[in-house]
């Protein structure tokens, strides 16, 4: 039986550490795990992370070159399950909600759509202006889900490595896929008392 396979893309926006930690929680797991890099993104990950380039291509059963449009994961009939493009940059966005397929990272997203598949988009820019978010919307009407990295505050994070876990575990789950680091909602304790301060929310 054919082990599930999930694709990791990495471009060259600010954020390379939800990347690489998704990076590391995939290693983790029961999936076969297939990484395609940018050359902007590993500047990215060199520059905010330090982390050394062997040892994270080690971590992923297969190392695409972005170059490659022969690779694997550019066809439909080699079955990936999932892509997840983390962080994915306002390029790289833009060539996905195009059907610009120029690279490895965008015609993977372009097969992961057109085969109907799961694609997440973890965009990275602010402010946004019209044009991102036109894009934003012509990538989610062909079926893709924008997951812009905002860090969530209700489980309490106490450093920035818990925001980035929880954002990840977040993410993955989107992809069917159960990490440990899943921080899950249980509501207040008083939820059920209904509203207070009248009626305000």
């Amino acid at each position: 039986m054919v082990q599930r396979r999930l694709i990791l893309a990495i471009s060259g926006a600010s954020g390379a550490s939800y990347g690489v930690r998704l990076l590391e929680l995939l290693h983790e797991q029961p999936l076969e795990t297939h990484l395609v890099v940018s050359p902007s993104g590993w500047i990215n990950i060199d520059h905010e992370t330090g982390r050394d380039r062997d040892e994270l291509e080690a971590l992923a059963d297969f190392v695409h070159d972005p170059r490659d449009i022969g690779a694997t994961i550019a066809s439909g009939s080699f079955g990936a399950s999932a892509m997840i493009v983390a962080p994915c940059s306002m390029k790289t966005l833009a060539s996905i909600a195009h059907g610009f397929a120029d690279n490895l990272i965008t015609r993977a997203a372009d097969v992961t759509l057109k085969e109907r598949r799961r694609l997440v988009l973890m965009v990275r820019e602010t402010p946004l202006h019209l044009g991102h978010l036109r894009n934003m919307t012509a990538a989610t009407e062909m079926g893709a889900i924008v997951f812009p990295p905002v860090p969530a505050l209700y489980h309490r994070p106490k450093s920035i490595a818990e925001m980035i876990d929880h954002t990840c575990a977040r993410a993955l789950a989107l992809l069917d896929v159960d990490v440990a680091a899943a921080a899950h909602w249980a509501g207040l304790p008083d939820a059920g008392k209904g509203p207070t301060h009248g009626g305000q929310t």
